[in-house]
């Protein structure tokens, strides 16, 4: 490996290792940081809906209008998740009462971190690698394309990172990161 490949790619890591170091904490305004949950019901018909409208709103207060459009997205697709297939746990789960959805935003001048936690420990599918070469995916249609896993599939093109957590008393989030441009750089080649 050349010298200049070598630094790239340990430039990379340093910054990959500072964004997630920056996740574990919750921004403080005075570092430019903002930070923001919105608490849901997974059986209220309008939830997607409030859940990108208001994800649009915070993006926009804090001068993120660069991302507004990938962020609901991705808000859309987890959110929907939640409401189509997440299941509570047991000891989460109550006779009667609507499955609670949180989406959390931590935004730093170079990163957005976006959480959607819900009341399900069954981890999800994270889909590994391309269904299809980019060129070839083109030509397809969409009814070629795998039915489990398209939303995340999204979000891994859309977003720098995509991982989840589970949670402490059950239940788990899943995550996905934007780079902002307050450097970063590409993923080294």
């Amino acid at each position: 490996m050349d010298a200049a490949r070598k630094a790239r790619r340990h430039a990379y890591v340093a910054e990959e290792l500072n964004a997630m170091a920056h996740w574990y904490t919750r921004p403080d305004p005075s570092s430019g940081g903002h930070f923001l949950t919105l608490s849901l019901l997974a059986e209220f018909s309008d939830t997607g809906r409030i859940a990108r409208d208001q994800t649009a709103v915070f993006l926009r207060s804090v001068g993120a209008d660069a991302v507004v459009d990938d962020a609901q997205l991705a808000v859309s697709e987890l959110v929907g998740n939640v409401v189509n297939h997440a299941v509570p746990d047991r000891c989460l789960s109550r006779p009667g009462a609507s499955r609670r959805i949180d989406v959390i935003f931590k935004m730093w001048p170079k990163w957005l971190f976006i959480g959607v936690a819900d009341e399900d420990s069954t981890p999800p599918v994270l889909p590994l690698g391309d269904s299809f070469l980019p060129g070839l995916a083109g030509e397809l249609s969409e009814a070629v394309l795998p039915d489990c896993g398209r939303g995340l599939l999204i979000l891994q093109r859309l977003a720098a990172a995509v991982w989840w957590t589970p949670e402490d008393k059950g239940g788990k989030t899943v995550w996905c990161r934007f780079d902002l441009g307050g450097g970063g750089g590409d993923k080294p080649s």
